[in-house]
Order: C-alpha cells, then structure tokens, then sequence
C-alpha cells in the first residue's frame, strides 16, 4: 500500500477510535480515559505502517515493535493512572470554562488527539517506507535511544506512582529519584524517545519529516499541554512547589541548585 493510503487510513480509524471515546465520556463524564487511548492508538498505528509498507524488512519491524511497545506501556500507565479516578483537573477545566458547549467543543478536541497523532505518526511512516536498510550504525543509535527512553520514562512513573500511593506523600512534592533531578523526567524521556525513529530514517529520501514529530512532541510537552496546566496546578495544590521549581530543572536531569540560606538577608 503506497504512504498516501497509509495515512488515510489511519487517519479514518484514528477518527472513528477518538468519536468512540466522546461518545464513551458523554455517559461517564470524564474526559481522562482519552489518553490511554491515544497512546493505544498511536502504537497500533505504527503497527499498521509497519504491515502495509513496503520498506525494508528490518526498518519496518524495529519502527512497528518499537511503537507498539511504547505505546503499549504508556498506556496501561495512564488506564492505571485514570480508571476508576475523578476527571483529570485538565479536563474538568475545560469542561467548566466551556459551559453547555462543552460536549460539542470536547468533541472537536478529541479529533484534534487525531490530527496530533497524525503528525507525530510520520516518525513511523518513513522508516515504514525506505528502501533501503537503516546503517547498521544508525539501527544500533536507534536501538539504544529507544531502550533509555522508554526505560527511563517507565523508571519515572513507577517512583512517582510509588510516592503518590503513601499516604503520607498526600499533596507533598515527589523529589524521589528522578524527580529530584527534573521536575518532569518522564516528558524528558518521552522527547528522547521520538529520536529513536529519527535515527532509523537517517539515509532515506524523506528523512528530514522524521524531525517533525520529536519537535512536535517536545513543543507540545514544554508550550501546550505537559508543563504550563501540570505545573499551573501543582503551584495551586502542592505547598512547596514553587521553591521546587526555583531549585529544579524543568525538564533535562540535572543536579539541583542549591537553596538560599535562610538567615542571608535578601538583596
């Protein structure tokens, strides 16, 4: 099947996948259950490319493997994290802002998940589709990318999940870990892993499109929808946060700074 129908096609069931969720949050009200199903989705997409294209073998099986895997793992995360909760503040906030259209603009933004996916599907799609076989160098850079990335973003959830399960954690700041080096590690993986198809494209005609979904991903997580609503939220809910965020990096691991001595007067 050439690239063209690929993405058609999964553009159709990516709609059809995210009109069932609306209508699915029509009756539960809560608007949560979208993102598991987008990284279920996302991964199943890269299994689709990897099936109908007409690359090289070894190409289309790490890129469909690798997707399915980490979307696979990234959305059982989120179906533990959301089943069974209240709506996640994020959409309870729209829900409110958008008032008695809130049901007809959820729905514009659950197609929107769909065009997103779309576009960050192409780090896929163009591994799916070279002719020739990635360098052996660059499978190797690929390969390694794709093991840190999803290893160190299961890493990251599992110790905030295991800090978040204490009562005694309730509405405290996670430094455990990873957290203690990035207020947000698991967007830093997340990013990184978008690199790994990047290097599988290295070579092909149509490589430089394979930028597009790392630069999208990592706008979205730092611009749109990762930092400014969790951090706007954890600034009004959790004591503390906002001197974890003078003395953590936002995104990139790195070593704390250290914090002011209380008895040094200000200047």
């Amino acid at each position: 099947m050439s690239p063209v129908a690929a993405l058609g096609l999964a553009w159709i069931a990516l709609a059809l996948v995210f009109t069932a969720v609306w209508a699915w949050q029509l009756k539960t009200e809560n608007a949560g259950m979208v993102d598991p199903v987008w990284a279920y989705s996302l991964g199943g997409v890269a299994l689709l490319y990897a099936v109908l294209g007409t690359g090289a073998p070894s190409s289309r099986a790490l890129s469909g493997i690798g997707g399915l895997f980490w979307g696979a793992r990234l959305g059982m995360h989120l179906w533990q994290r959301n089943h069974g909760k209240p709506e996640d503040a994020r959409y309870r906030r729209f829900r409110n802002e958008w008032g008695a259209a809130a049901n007809r603009k959820m729905f514009a933004f659950f197609q929107l998940q769909g065009v997103i996916s779309m576009l960050l599907s192409i780090a896929f799609l163009v591994p799916s589709y070279r002719n020739s076989a990635p360098a052996a160098g660059w499978t190797a850079v690929a390969v390694c990318i794709w093991i840190v990335s999803v290893t160190g973003e299961g890493w990251a959830d599992r110790q905030l999940r295991h800090f978040q399960a204490d009562p005694a954690n309730r509405g405290a700041v996670c430094r455990a870990g990873l957290w203690r080096y990035s207020r947000h590690p698991n967007y830093f993986f997340e990013c990184v892993h978008w690199l790994a198809y990047l290097a599988l494209s290295i070579g092909a005609p149509l490589a430089w499109l394979a930028l597009a979904p790392p630069l999208l991903m990592a706008w979205l997580l730092l611009k749109v929808s990762g930092l400014p609503l969790v951090e706007a939220q954890s600034e009004q809910t959790r004591p503390g946060y906002a001197e974890y965020r003078r003395t953590t990096s936002a995104l990139i691991p790195w070593p704390p700074r250290c914090t002011a001595d209380p008895e040094e007067p200000a200047r």
